[in-house]
């Protein structure tokens, strides 16, 4: 099961990310509070709204039968992105594709992109679309990267140390070397091959894919 959350942030690039999730078939489209006003301009239909409500101002429209929401005080411990993604996880899904999560508010762009290691949504593939460009993690053994020759590749470890980076594919190679958490030694490599292979023994690693489309 695929799942899309449109969060209530800035919305870059809309006609790629229309675009690219015009490709999938997403089974469940969620938005976190204010996120719903982007359901127009990406051409969707919200199957949830989730959150604590306080940025939509007409509530009373989206009490349909086609669309649930689902409403949470404003004091509680999660952001509602946070909500969604557990949401998504209890109802099915697998795969779960954000857009919108970065934003003028550094502090919850931060707290968004770290939701994607959350320990409770370990064993699920999350993706943050940003326009063309997507994040991820790869956590050991390996995983691959697809793409172009000459698209950019971002290797930046979260949390804590990854050791034992073996890269392939990938223009400056990691022969069973660290990266640490904090240094930017991983960030701007370029693909030589349609696809690349990463493999790790331990840590987190986000990886940002960019295309080259000079």
């Amino acid at each position: 099961m695929q799942a899309l959350i449109i969060t209530n942030g800035e919305l870059y690039q809309p006609e790629v990310l229309k675009r690219r999730i015009q490709t999938e078939a997403f089974d469940l489209i969620m938005a976190t509070d204010g996120g719903e006003r982007y359901a127009v301009t990406l051409h969707v239909n919200l199957n949830t709204i989730i959150g604590d409500m306080d940025s939509i101002s007409n509530l009373r429209q989206y009490n349909t039968n086609a669309i649930k929401t689902i409403s949470w005080p404003t004091e509680k411990n999660e952001i509602d992105l946070e909500l969604a993604l557990l949401y998504a996880k209890e109802k099915g899904a697998k795969r779960i594709v954000l857009v919108g999560i970065m934003g003028a508010r550094m502090d919850m762009t931060i707290a968004n992109i770290q939701l994607i290691a959350h320990p409770s949504l370990h064993l699920l593939k999350i993706e943050v679309w940003h326009g063309e460009q997507t994040g991820w993690l790869i956590r050991p053994p390996e995983g691959e990267i697809y793409g172009s020759v000459g698209d950019t590749v971002s290797l930046i470890p979260i949390g804590s140390q990854v050791s034992n980076i073996r890269t392939l594919g990938l223009k400056y190679r990691l022969e069973g070397e660290d990266l640490e958490f904090g240094p930017t030694r991983g960030v701007s490599n370029v693909m030589v091959k349609r696809n690349a292979h990463i493999k790790l023994s331990s840590g987190c690693l986000l990886v940002v894919h960019t295309p080259n489309i000079a």
